[in-house]
């Protein structure tokens, strides 16, 4: 997978690209990313990218110049399906594991980080194939919603994470929240692992789980619980922890 990334704050990153399970992916070359400074692209002398939005308002607005060359320059024509460029916008779709899961079967990907009151919309007509948003709620830029995107979509690909179930049995990959996790010691500060976890028994561990997985689902999403596909036994399950919560 290529990424190509279009931002005004290209050192931001720097760390995020290096460190972690991220920077050894890159330096596998299981994917790249490349980072552009989109006021490099701008024509005017003092490389601006911005300015006041027709018909008034607050703050500006990116301009489409800058953007315009710097998605051309990367892309002149898209060769394949698997191209997608990407706004994060207040407006966009809430992005989701589900999303993650498709993207990560793309071959390249361009991000657009917007900032100010966002960006041209002709950028947005001619260019983007996707807006997302990362939830509701404003950041200052689109540096923050990128990282996270990159993140979660390409921890999903072959090789990024040394265990491949890790990116299968956790939180919305089946559209409910994980179970919770314990380590050792088995006492610390008088709290103790719960038994069915030492037991040794995994009918019963995976039960526990399942059980746990439900009920922290229910507590703190029950939208998820509407849409998401359980198992005969998980609605047992699901129907029991009803009752005995009344």
């Amino acid at each position: 997978m290529k990424i190509d990334v279009l931002t005004i704050f290209p050192e931001m990153f720097e760390t995020v690209t290096k460190a972690s399970v991220f920077g050894k992916a890159v330096e596998k070359n299981i994917f790249s990313v490349t980072i552009h400074n989109i006021r490099e692209y701008a024509a005017n002398k003092h490389k601006q990218v911005d300015d006041y939005p027709y018909g008034g308002g607050h703050g500006m607005v990116m301009s489409p110049q800058p953007l315009f060359d710097a998605l051309i320059s990367i892309v002149p024509q898209k060769m394949s399906d698997k191209t997608h460029v990407i706004f994060f916008s207040p407006r966009g779709k809430i992005f989701n594991q589900e999303m993650a899961v498709n993207f990560a079967s793309s071959e390249h990907m361009i991000l657009v980080c917007g900032h100010y009151e966002g960006i041209d919309q002709r950028v947005i007509d001619r260019f983007v194939d996707h807006e997302i948003s990362i939830g509701d709620f404003i950041v200052t830029g689109g540096e923050l919603p990128a990282m996270v995107f990159m993140d979660s979509v390409c921890r999903l690909l072959p090789g990024v994470l040394g265990n491949p179930s890790s990116a299968i049995d956790e939180s919305f990959s089946r559209g409910l929240l994980e179970y919770p996790q314990y380590t050792r010691p088995q006492t610390y500060e008088g709290l103790e692992v719960p038994e069915v976890l030492l037991s040794g028994n995994h009918k019963l561990i995976q039960r526990f789980r399942t059980i746990e997985s439900l009920k922290a689902t229910l507590d703190r999403r029950p939208d998820l619980i509407e849409s998401a596909i359980l198992t005969p036994e998980e609605k047992f399950y699901l129907e029991d922890i009803k009752k005995n919560s009344v």
